[in-house]
């Protein structure tokens, strides 16, 4: 298992990312935009905006992020604002999939849920919620290569 911040942002994920590779160095491992999804319903403006992007900052950690739609908060009734911007993201393998269930259901207690865990286009079983305490969690478990 490995634990990595998530941040998003809504029109400046590219901008934060490129300075973050200027401080940290390295390359992007994987950069993504709402354009390149499947039956993507979103804004001319938002088409351009990242889906994901993967910046390894060493061995054991990677930061990661995304901008949101307009589309995103509505359907979680989350408006954006920065601060509410970040997440811890558990992230596992194939054969890590009962603790993805486990860990989900064991942070759900009294949570927010704002994605069901569920298998995604990504090829992941993923979701996202924010507990009890306020925190805000995704746990993604790669099932196939993308």
């Amino acid at each position: 298992m490995q634990l990595n911040h998530y941040l998003n942002f809504q029109g400046e994920t590219e901008a934060a990312f490129n300075f973050y590779k200027s401080v940290f160095g390295g390359e992007f491992a994987l950069i993504k935009r709402y354009s390149e999804l499947p039956d993507a319903q979103v804004s001319a403006k938002e088409k351009d905006y990242i889906l994901h992007v993967s910046l390894p900052i060493n061995g054991f950690t990677v930061l990661m992020g995304s901008d949101t739609t307009d589309q995103f908060c509505a359907q979680t009734q989350t408006p954006f604002s920065k601060g509410n911007n970040h997440y811890i993201s558990i992230n596992l393998e194939p054969h890590e999939e009962a603790e993805a269930r486990r860990l989900f259901s064991a942070l759900s207690v009294n949570a927010q849920i704002e994605m069901p865990l569920d298998n995604t286009f990504w090829g992941a079983l993923y979701g996202a919620l924010t507990d009890q305490f306020g925190v805000k969690w995704m746990v993604n478990c790669q099932l196939e290569d993308i």
